[in-house]
């Protein structure tokens, strides 16, 4: 399945998928795809339902909005230089481990939202990113093997980073990341078995019909069932909750000169078979 939440912010509904240009609604099966839903066993409960509504047609997108594909979770964790040619470009040594960081979960927006930039910033940038979205509760994993059961599906995430913030504020990555509007999402949250190879999906990030990015999901140093296993060791997920599993190079931080994102640029990202985004960047409020 591919599920999406469409109409404007604050009360988007849920819908599947039918093709590029189609969907149809299940606001009457689901209220909202969030922990509740994952954690009461949603996915395999309207499954069918969507497949019969799927084959019948759907209604015409058009422009109605799209929203993230998940409602805001209980949090979001990210894992910080996950590819060892985009620690390179930012000067930093491949670790050894999985570094974490937290984003704000109100940093949430849909796939062609604005993006705002936040007052004080000098140095915002752009990070293509698979997103894992969890299914089901996980807590000390046994396995990554075991993690598979924990996954609802996945998404295309831009996590954007205020570098100056992040940086040159004493050292917390939580100042540059959790800026309104830094987490767009979507299109869609894609079910795992819509994907054969989440290892071998490439990504792509554009500023301005620019490509700035390109990589693949299979030069990840730490896959995304041995994240969900490593952060189980440490928290506990909850269903719903998200994961931003790194970015390839191509960052504005490892061009030289350096290149900031500015008011008025366009951002367009995609990742094979998760559907693409577009933002527009804005000013301070």
């Amino acid at each position: 399945m591919k599920l999406l939440r469409i109409g404007p912010p604050g009360a988007e509904r849920p819908a599947a998928l039918v093709d590029e240009d189609h969907y149809v609604d299940l606001s009457d099966v689901a209220t909202d795809f969030d922990e509740e839903f994952f954690g009461s066993g949603g996915l395999e409960r309207i499954a069918p339902i969507v497949a019969q509504r799927v084959a019948g047609g759907g209604a015409p997108l058009g422009r109605l909005r799209v929203g993230s594909p998940i409602a805001r979770p209980h949090q979001i964790i990210c894992v910080g230089l996950n590819y060892a040619d985009h620690a390179a470009e930012s000067g930093q040594q491949v670790p050894d481990e999985p570094i974490l960081f937290t984003k704000s979960p109100n940093t949430l927006v849909g796939p062609d939202d604005d993006v705002r930039i936040p007052r004080g910033s000098t140095k915002p940038d752009w990070e293509v990113e698979l997103g894992i979205v969890i299914g089901k509760r996980a807590r000390y994993l046994d396995s990554p093997a075991q993690a598979r059961e924990h996954i609802a599906g996945w998404v295309v995430v831009n996590d954007v980073s205020e570098r100056a913030f992040q940086m040159e504020r004493g050292g917390q990555w939580l100042k540059g990341k959790s800026a309104e509007t830094f987490n767009p999402a979507g299109p869609w949250l894609v079910t795992q078995d819509e994907i054969p190879d989440v290892l071998d999906l490439g990504m792509w990030l554009d500023v301005n019909g620019v490509r700035r990015q390109t990589g693949s999901t299979a030069t990840m140093i730490f896959d995304p069932y041995f994240i969900v296993h490593y952060i189980s060791q440490f928290m506990v997920l909850e269903p719903g909750d998200l994961i931003n599993t790194g970015t390839p190079p191509g960052v504005g931080l490892g061009f030289d000169p350096q290149i900031w994102l500015k008011p008025g640029d366009v951002m367009t990202l995609g990742i094979d078979g998760l559907g693409q985004q577009r933002q527009t960047v804005v000013g301070p409020r």
